[in-house]
């Protein structure tokens, strides 16, 4: 029933750059993994800076409403939804906390690096204590991944989701030669509720480059 689902929202359109890694992707990858069902609702690209900011005090996307439940943070999302399911998030407490303990380091320890040193490239600059930060913090995750398959519980859950999404942004995944990175990057990006998260946001995305054409030719 449509009161079941949970609402993903994300910008109505946006550039070409970002689709396919707007964080929205984040929500929809876990609900297809899941089987939660969701829907989408959008605010205005234009204007995005202030235009939710009683949801979401930074402005940004994604945001997450599941009942009376309001989250902003893919973060915070993700957890939530891991409540609802335990193919996201182990229902034993050790696995739990493993799982929750690697979305963090995805989100502070990694993307936290990995994001600045990316607008860094984008703007054809270099700092090397950032370059130098970021080597470090990809061959500490490289040896993670040479010695397992999955970070928690021996499958997938949650903590393969936000890693994989972090290191899979295409100039992190060229920086370098790991090959465990690689390896894993592919593996859990192959999944079936990954291809259909992608589809979904770039046909969404699509569909709104049709539609703004109609306006300006309006």
């Amino acid at each position: 029933m449509a009161n079941d689902r949970v609402t993903i929202w994300t910008l109505d359109w946006v550039p070409d750059g970002p689709r396919g890694f707007v964080r929205d992707i984040r929500l929809r990858w876990a609900c297809e993994e899941a089987g939660i069902p969701y829907r989408i609702a959008t605010v205005s690209f234009d204007g995005r800076e202030t235009n939710h900011l009683d949801r979401q005090p930074f402005g940004q996307v994604p945001m997450l409403e599941d009942g009376a439940i309001r989250l902003f943070e893919s973060g915070a999302g993700l957890i939530h939804l891991g409540g609802k399911s335990d193919i996201l998030m182990p229902a034993d407490e050790r696995g739990r906390a493993e799982t929750i303990q690697w979305i963090f380091a995805g989100l502070n320890s990694l993307e936290m690096v990995t994001m600045p040193w990316v607008v860094l490239q984008w703007s054809k600059e270099d700092v090397p204590t950032i370059s130098g930060w970021l080597d470090n913090r990809l061959a500490q995750m490289e040896s993670v991944l040479a010695d397992r398959e999955w970070l928690v519980a021996d499958r997938f859950t949650l903590a393969d989701l936000v890693i994989a999404d972090v290191l899979r942004v295409d100039l992190v995944r060229k920086h370098g030669d790991r090959p465990a990175s690689e390896a894993y990057v592919a593996r859990i990006t192959s999944r079936p509720a990954f291809r259909k998260a992608y589809a979904d946001q770039m046909t969404h995305f699509e569909e709104a480059d049709e539609t703004r054409k109609e306006d300006d030719n309006g």
